[in-house]
């Protein structure tokens, strides 16, 4: 990145995706960060015209604090890398990946990292009848946030009935019982593990409103499952090829001890709100909010 002592940081936010809302909020958290750690910054709404309104503004590095599809599958990556504008987080190739389900856990696979079976279906066959025995999980293969995110219980009598709006191909994923643990990497550093508590389903609401879930850090497991989610995250995050921050999320049966611990996901663009796990985690090893929004700016880069 630029070695200005107070860079122009243009902050993307917002977007088309169905996460605007949270990133806009993440956008406008990390804006007021960057304010506070001396940068001058600039809050920019992503829309069509957005290459355009880069080379207006001619930032030093771009802190993309987008969600979703186009601001996190690579998209708004190739943008960048084209404009030659040093950006945050990870580049083109670890974005797609991650945002990509299924070739997420092609590469867990081959890096040695345990995750639950899982295929891809079509829609309208996942609404006809059962493809995997219950309990499964129905979801995106291409969306974060738990958007779209269908439980079918071992009870169920039937298939879920999914939305109109779901796409044509959905990831169909063995339902894993137990606790949803996270781990946040930082650079090469494996921060800690935090312990998610809800009243049921991690899912969008427990995510992003006030109270819906409560956060154990550091999470109050054994030891080896503890060092298991360090040294996994840390594998994911190099095995993907991510760069900078990511968040690794994992389920644990605390039934079968390390057997049961599987890793659901990678995020490249963890959420940076009140509520969200990877700022907590950041603070829990000694970064306060807004210099861990410019360690991210100071490690900003392209072509990688």
């Amino acid at each position: 990145m630029s070695s200005r002592a107070n860079p122009k940081v243009a902050v993307l936010m917002g977007g088309p995706s169905a996460e605007r809302e949270v990133s806009l909020s993440s956008g406008r958290e990390c804006a007021a960060a960057l304010r506070d750690s001396g940068c001058e910054v600039i809050e920019v709404d992503a829309g069509p015209d957005v290459a355009s309104h880069l080379r207006d503004i001619a930032p030093d590095v771009v802190f993309n604090a987008l969600h979703g599809r186009w601001g996190e599958d690579g998209a708004v990556q190739g943008i960048l890398e084209w404009l030659r504008i040093p950006y945050t987080h990870s580049g083109i190739l670890a974005s797609a990946l991650t945002l990509d389900k299924e070739r997420t856990k092609q590469v867990y696979r081959a890096a040695g990292l345990p995750v639950a079976e899982s295929m891809l279906a079509q829609a309208a066959d996942v609404r006809a009848a059962h493809v995997m025995p219950p309990p499964y999980v129905v979801k995106p293969y291409n969306e974060g946030s738990s958007v779209g995110i269908y439980i079918v219980g071992a009870e169920a009598n039937g298939p879920p009935q999914l939305a109109d709006d779901m796409p044509d191909v959905v990831m169909v994923e063995q339902f894993v019982p137990g606790r949803e643990l996270t781990t946040t990497v930082l650079g090469d550093r494996a921060l800690t593990v935090t312990d998610i508590i809800t009243d049921g389903w991690y899912d969008y609401q427990a995510k992003y409103a006030p109270g819906g879930s409560r956060h154990i850090i550091p999470a109050e497991i054994p030891n080896e499952i503890f060092e298991a989610c360090l040294d996994y995250a840390l594998r994911a995050h190099h095995a993907l090829g991510c760069r900078g921050l990511s968040r690794t999320d994992f389920r644990w049966d605390e039934s079968k001890g390390l057997a049961g611990l599987i890793l659901l996901e990678t995020n490249t663009q963890p959420g940076m709100t009140p509520t969200s796990l990877a700022p907590e985690q950041a603070a829990y090893a000694g970064y306060g909010f807004p210099a861990f929004c410019r360690w991210l700016v100071e490690d900003a880069s392209c072509d990688r």
